[in-house]
């Protein structure tokens, strides 16, 4: 018997703190619903026609799902059902662009009468079970190759199917498995190569492709550096010239005058730095080859992979995002200013958090909320009604409970000798981390709206469902195990 120690009882072995910040969320997302659309409803927090009616349906039928997951399957059946789970749902992913309702310009809900079902939010439960089964299984280590790519594709093909559908804020939820992978072994270089291409993206977009290549120039020259032990000639003779590089686009203006012609018309100082570029990825190239460094090769491929991306964010940004998605990101980037229009959400949230105060203006007393000022409040800005509502103090609590909740479960699966066990609560905390940094960093105007749910707050069956049976596969596993402890 595990640690040596009896039985536990039932009461013992379940995570009650987690349970109650369940049941705490679920609550508080329920007075926020009927708080942002008591008015255009007129009618009781009970009423079964309105929001608040439904939701309150919802969560009843979420708790009975919860019990059920809780106590009458066997925990151990999720892993059995893993591989044709994940199956079944990116078949409904995929079915889901060509005969899916179209609704705000994506193909990602099937419309059954008057309930609507979104395969996507189901995806992030299939795609956490397979993972933790692959991942769990004999032998496998993220440092091989095969097992690497496995893995890569079991969050990649539903994230690209559900691009395809036009969701994009759903795809973006995917990225939060890298922490899973992180801490089953992957190299945190991962991390920062996926933050490195985050930034070219932004600062071609809000600079130019010439600071692009010349951050990424300096992020590998460093991190080689730091890896191989050179930091203190990195700063005598590979940081002069970087910082030189930097005046570089004045220099070349200086030289050329006012109207340039031949050679200078032609050529860009972006030119003039990617050449430079290409020849360091020569010079790492040979230097890995004669010594057989992978060191040298990972800088060769970030070069690579980075001069690509700068290149290629044009198109990615104007062939591949949609209009309104453009938009969004040039308002959030300060790129152009449209608080009537594509910034009118975020706009008019920020007025309705800041509004608040401190304390807030008490339930029912928001005037953004009353009168409609944000649109869809209950969904996807229901954030913006608690800051309103409840000011600061309230949001701090709903960022607390979240952080607790977090916590807890990553807490609770390094507990488990299981490994099927502590990979998906991995997962579960990942996907609830990334759900509530977009949501709430694009209510307060740090992230592009893009249309997420908050946990178990926003309105809405299909989410709510899918994080009760998310959050309670996991307390399913860890009341199975824990029950020796």
């Amino acid at each position: 018997m595990p640690h040596g120690r009896g039985r536990r009882s039932l009461r013992q072995s379940i995570d009650w703190p987690l349970v109650i910040c369940y049941l705490l969320l679920v609550i508080i997302g329920w007075l926020n619903i009927y708080a942002a659309s008591h008015a255009s409803e007129a009618a009781g927090i009970l009423d079964f026609a309105t929001r608040s009616g439904k939701q309150f349906v919802w969560i009843l039928s979420g708790v009975f799902l919860a019990i059920v997951i809780l106590f009458v399957f066997n925990p151990r059946l999720w892993e059995v059902i893993a591989f044709p789970s994940y199956l079944i749902v990116f078949l409904l992913l995929v079915a889901v662009i060509f005969v899916g309702a179209e609704i705000k310009g994506s193909h990602s809900w099937f419309s059954l009468g008057p309930v609507s079902f979104q395969p996507a939010e189901v995806s992030k439960i299939t795609t956490a079970l397979l993972l933790s089964a692959i991942m769990s299984r004999q032998g496998f280590n993220l440092g091989n190759k095969k097992d690497l790519i496995l893995a890569a594709a079991i969050v990649l093909v539903p994230m690209l199917t559900i691009v395809a559908e036009k969701e994009t804020g759903s795809a973006l939820v995917y990225v939060g498995f890298l922490f899973v992978f992180y801490r089953e072994g992957l190299s945190g270089w991962f991390l920062v190569a996926a933050a490195l291409a985050i930034a070219i993206f932004i600062i071609t977009l809000t600079v130019s492709p010439f600071a692009s290549l010349l951050m990424l120039l300096v992020v590998v020259s460093l991190c080689f550096s730091a890896n191989t032990g050179n930091i203190k000639r990195w700063i005598l003779r590979d940081l002069p010239l970087l910082v030189l590089l930097a005046f570089l686009p004045r220099i070349w203006a200086a030289a050329g005058g006012e109207e340039p012609s031949g050679l200078w018309a032609r050529l860009q100082p972006s030119h003039v730095l990617l050449m430079l570029i290409a020849i360091t990825t020569l010079w790492y190239s040979i230097r890995g080859y004669k010594a057989k460094s992978l060191p040298h090769w990972v800088a060769v491929f970030t070069l690579l992979a980075g001069m690509a991306m700068t290149y290629s964010t044009e198109f990615i940004f104007n062939d591949i995002l949609q209009d309104h998605q453009r938009k969004r990101i040039e308002v959030l980037l300060g790129l152009m200013e449209d608080p009537s229009g594509v910034g009118y959400n975020v706009h008019q949230s920020m007025i309705a958090i800041g509004s608040g105060g401190f304390v807030g203006k008490g339930f029912l007393q928001g005037t953004q909320t009353t009168y409609g000022f944000v649109p869809e409040q209950s969904t996807d800005f229901i954030f913006c009604t608690v800051g309103e509502e409840w000011g600061f103090i309230g949001c701090l609590f709903v960022i607390l409970i979240y952080a607790f909740m977090i916590a807890r479960i990553i807490l609770d699966a390094e507990e488990c000798r299981d490994r099927f066990t502590r990979i998906y609560g991995y997962c579960v905390a990942s996907i609830i981390f990334m759900h509530l940094f977009i949501n709430v960093g694009m209510t307060i105007g740090l992230m592009p709206v893009i249309g997420i749910p908050l946990p178990l707050l926003s309105y809405g069956g299909s989410s709510l469902w899918a994080f009760t049976i998310l959050i309670f596969i996991f307390l399913a596993l860890y009341k199975d195990e824990s029950k020796y402890f």
